[in-house]
């Protein structure tokens, strides 16, 4: 099964540290209309616990904007005010578009993997961090973030509409070929562990994407290693 999937990226001019990745997604939300839940994945008082549609990261130090599905026609939300301009405090943004790219990709399990790397992967919470110490090897610890990522990519696949093939005919497959630097990132005020690697999959996956916990914020932004044919 395959599901065609929309997916737009807005560079824009300026610079953005990535402390104020917070306050860059809370003043285009505020700039949209704090009614449009895409924007900041917030529902009432409550959260919108589903995969993120709209994300917000930094390519180099420039602010970045990744829309997918439905979020591609909710940011003209956005891009219909007349002033784009954002304040963040003691630093604003003019938002002027550096460059915009729009494409279609076919989301599909393939036969062969591919090798991505993942930047500041935020797999664990609270819970599954002490899971994750009480591992009693490195190869234990792998298998579960290899879940995690598994269940990752299952829970992206929900959130774009995309109905994955029954397990027992194609299951989705992640190996973990590479694990890097590990790093404490702040979470919503929370301490967690974020972790940079080099992983393979069947899951065909479009760069700057995000993966796990907080990854409409920058964390877990997933790009291919080896530039191949995009489906």
């Amino acid at each position: 099964m395959v599901h065609q999937l929309r997916f737009l990226r807005i560079q824009f001019d300026g610079q953005l540290a990535a402390h104020e990745l917070p306050a860059f997604r809370g003043a285009v939300a505020q700039k949209a209309g704090l009614e449009h839940t895409l924007f900041h994945n917030h529902a009432g008082t409550g959260f919108r616990y589903s995969y993120p549609l709209i994300q917000y990261k930094r390519l180099g130090t420039n602010p970045l904007i990744v829309c997918l599905g439905e979020g591609v026609d909710a940011v003209h939300h956005f891009f219909g005010q007349r002033d784009w301009t954002l304040n963040l405090g003691r630093h604003t943004l003019e938002m002027k578009i550096q460059r915009l790219d729009l494409q279609t990709y076919t989301m599909q399990v393939r036969d062969r993997p591919t090798t991505y790397q993942l930047h500041n992967w935020v797999a664990l919470d609270q819970d599954s961090h002490s899971d994750y110490q009480r591992e009693p090897s490195l190869a234990s610890k792998i298998h579960l973030l290899e879940t995690k990522l598994v269940g990752n990519l299952i829970s992206l696949a929900k959130g774009i509409g995309w109905t994955l093939p029954p397990r027992e005919e194609r299951p989705v497959q992640c190996k973990i070929t590479e694990l890097g630097e590990v790093r404490p990132v702040n979470v919503k005020g929370t301490k967690l562990l974020g972790f940079n690697l080099q992983f393979s999959t069947n899951v065909f996956l479009p760069n700057d994407l995000g993966l796990g916990k907080s990854a409409s914020l920058g964390h877990g932004v997933v790009r291919q290693l080896k530039k191949e044919a995009q489906p």
